[in-house]
């Protein structure tokens, strides 16, 4: 619906909407070998915080402190 749409055209919150979760569905794949050195530092952290948040919810077991 929004391909259609001419250019300057205000669109509708409904067709907002739709264009967005149409983008949202978007695959990206990561290529190791078009990375820089931002991009693999960029994954380095993240696997570093994803581990740091997996061991704090270990610790935490779970449990709601009050």
């Amino acid at each position: 619906m929004a391909n259609r749409d001419k250019k300057g055209r205000i669109m509708s919150k409904t067709e907002k909407t739709l264009k967005l979760m149409s983008m949202k569905n978007e695959d990206v794949e990561f290529s190791g070998v078009l990375a820089d050195h931002d991009d693999v530092e960029a994954i380095r952290r993240s696997e570093a915080a994803d581990e740091r948040q997996l061991r704090q919810m270990d610790d935490d077991s779970w449990n709601i402190k009050e």
